[in-house]
């Protein structure tokens, strides 16, 4: 029930209510009935209903201490059946629709904006992360395959064919020259083919090969002050045994330590090494040990030669098939 403090004077019963405090008493009156469903019995007549009606109004608001006159509690009544102080939304309509739309525009707006800002994002983010690398992707594949044509056509057969011919100039040892043919062969299939990496790959073995061919060096048992000549190790399968070992280096005609490739057999790892240890007897170890001793120099430090046109090491002193790259 609604409560209200009525601060005008009654107004003559034969006055219609004109000022805002009246017809504010109006509204409440008719606020108060919708909210008492059970004043009035529903089987008494029209007539019977609207008395009951205004004299359980007069003690409803007299208990609250209101005075309201008799034609505001009329003008209640009347009004609670004409349903005048009833608000009925409009049903809908294309204009309703519009009128709506436009009250709630800066709302409306803020959710397109950011739609569309979501939209964009997704577009760009799908362009520029799927389209487009999936297009360079598709560019890249498409100009390697015609670089991979035109050398297949032309350069790599006439490159196969010189490195060819330039392992065989170098080459003086029948094992070198098979090597060159079996890789022209591998190279020729594969353009056959139309394999093109197989065939580079083909052709960069044989230029390896011309340049391990080329290569010559002195394999020189290391004796320098402070360092090992020599080292031997207790093998994990024969813990009752030792292995020994030279620690030599490569030395080139003109001086320089080269680096080359060596695998150890502790761990079958290949690295690129200036010195490592080459597998001797204990009886090659022990005559180097005692060549050093005399006067701290290895006077027969050549353990080995490697020349041009070979692709193995001619040993002076016999060795085992082994090597390491720590020590």
């Amino acid at each position: 029930m609604a409560e209200m403090v009525a601060t005008a004077p009654a107004s003559p019963p034969d006055q219609p209510p004109r000022d805002l405090d009246e017809v504010m008493l109006a509204m409440d009156v008719v606020d108060t009935l919708r909210h008492q469903e059970n004043l009035v019995s529903r089987e008494l007549s029209e007539h019977d209903r609207d008395a009951q009606l205004l004299q359980r109004l007069r003690e409803i608001y007299h208990g609250q201490g209101i005075e309201v006159p008799d034609r505001i509690l009329q003008e209640g009544v009347q009004a609670l059946k004409e349903q005048r102080f009833v608000y009925t939304p409009p049903g809908p309509s294309f204009s309703h629709t519009v009128a709506r739309a436009w009250v709630n525009r800066g709302r409306i707006g803020r959710l397109l904006v950011t739609l569309l800002a979501l939209l964009a994002f997704g577009w760009g983010a799908y362009h520029f992360g799927v389209v487009e690398p999936a297009r360079q992707r598709a560019a890249e594949v498409q100009a390697q395959a015609e670089r991979n044509r035109i050398e297949l056509a032309t350069r790599l057969p006439t490159a196969l064919e010189q490195g060819h011919e330039d392992v065989l100039r170098e080459a003086q040892v029948p094992a070198a020259r098979e090597r060159a043919d079996r890789l022209l062969a591998e190279g020729k299939t594969a353009i056959a083919r139309g394999d093109a990496d197989r065939a580079r790959q083909a052709l960069n073995d044989l230029e390896v090969l011309r340049a391990e061919l080329r290569r010559e060096y002195v394999l020189r048992i290391v004796s320098r002050p402070g360092e090992p000549s020599g080292v031997w190790r207790v093998p994990e399968r024969n813990p009752a045994g030792r292995n020994y070992y030279l620690i030599v280096e490569p030395v080139a005609p003109d001086g320089r330590i080269l680096s080359l490739p060596v695998t150890s057999e502790e761990d079958g790892r290949t690295v690129t090494a200036s010195k490592w240890g080459v597998r001797v007897s204990e009886t090659t170890a022990m005559q180097v040990q005692r060549d050093k001793s005399d006067d701290g120099i290895v006077q027969r430090n050549r353990l080995g030669e490697k020349r041009r046109g070979q692709l193995d090491v001619e040993y002076q002193m016999p060795v085992l098939n082994g090597a390491i790259t720590q020590w």
